[in-house]
């Protein structure tokens, strides 16, 4: 627990590999570590934005964190019940709490069913409502995400992107969850509607009370939603940081360059870049030690050969470097 609120969830030595191939004339199959030995907390009522490069893990972690995935290690804890084991009855009547905002809006939404019918379907097998209450529930929640009751006799492919996506969100929020994952949710829209998604988001959260573990690879749209911002990199969390602490050193300088790639809308900032060596390694042979010592413009011998752990630097404050 830490600032009077309580973890909602939490993530421990959590970790998740996937085989790679079948082998070759019986030679053994590659293991490909998406997560490994993850540590996470996510506090009711906040906004923890999990931000990093393509591939590092993001998508792994929110849908391992909802058993959407079934990880590999570790033990996942949701409002205090340790959900690592639950069999698929128990599982069920939990995921009415836990919802998942998905990347895309075009495949995430069923073609064949009208909007109507894919927002009513969890309300009834779930036994939340009737028939007739869930129809008047659906134009309710149409309403909330800005769409218009009528658009219930639609389908999917008759709305724009964002339209798609709120629709998406309609449907994760129909059971009332207290925690969403949103996984990259404004990544497949045009610029010009990220911000009005992202604001209903916003607006949702404190209408319902809503807790969100929000993943992007944008750091600048985690830094303005987010109440703390935590960054992976091969499939470890390097820092967790309050967002308003992201500019103010001593930061991990993965997320130094993290910040230095940010586009700033300022035309007399003169352009920088981040001083990062060499290409990143793959993640079916990650590098021994500091899994970012192979790019770290301060790496030294000790970060070839000892991982770092995750250190406490100040209140709200996790960083994973040797000389931070």
């Amino acid at each position: 627990m830490s600032g009077g609120r309580e973890n909602i969830l939490v993530l421990e030595g959590l970790s998740k590999r996937f085989q790679v191939g079948t082998g070759f004339l019986g030679s053994r199959s590659r293991w490909l570590q998406a997560l490994d030995r993850v540590d996470l907390e996510v506090r009711e009522g906040e906004v923890l934005g999990l931000v990093g490069e393509s591939g590092c893990g993001k998508s792994t972690l929110g849908r391992c964190a909802l058993r959407l995935i079934e990880p590999s290690g570790g033990r996942i804890r949701f409002a205090g019940r340790d959900i690592t084991s639950l069999d698929k009855k128990a599982l069920r009547e939990l995921r009415s709490q836990m919802q998942i905002v998905f990347q895309d809006p075009v495949t995430s939404l069923n073609p064949r069913l009208t909007v109507g019918s894919m927002l009513a379907e969890p309300l009834i097998i779930n036994k939340r409502a009737t028939r007739a209450q869930a129809a008047r529930q659906v134009a309710e929640l149409l309403e909330q995400v800005g769409l218009r009751p009528e658009h219930a006799r639609r389908y999917p492919h008759q709305f724009s992107g964002g339209q798609r996506q709120r629709i998406g969100i309609a449907r994760a929020l129909a059971l009332r969850p207290r925690l969403v994952v949103a996984d990259e949710p404004v990544s497949a829209l045009d610029v010009s509607v990220q911000a009005q998604v992202l604001n209903l988001l916003l607006d949702l959260k404190e209408r319902f009370r809503l807790t969100y573990l929000f993943v992007a690879h944008d750091l600048s749209v985690v830094r303005h939603l987010s109440d703390r911002v935590a960054v992976m990199y091969l499939g470890r969390i390097m820092e967790v940081v309050p967002a308003g602490e992201l500019g103010r050193p001593p930061l991990h300088p993965y997320t130094e360059a993290l910040l230095a790639a940010a586009p700033v809308p300022d035309p007399e900032r003169p352009l920088t870049v981040p001083a990062l060596k060499g290409d990143v390694p793959s993640p079916l042979d990650p590098p021994p030690g500091c899994r970012f010592h192979t790019r770290c413009p301060e790496a030294q011998e000790k970060c070839r050969s000892q991982e770092p752990p995750l250190t406490r630097l100040g209140p709200g404050h996790l960083c994973a470097c040797h000389f931070r």
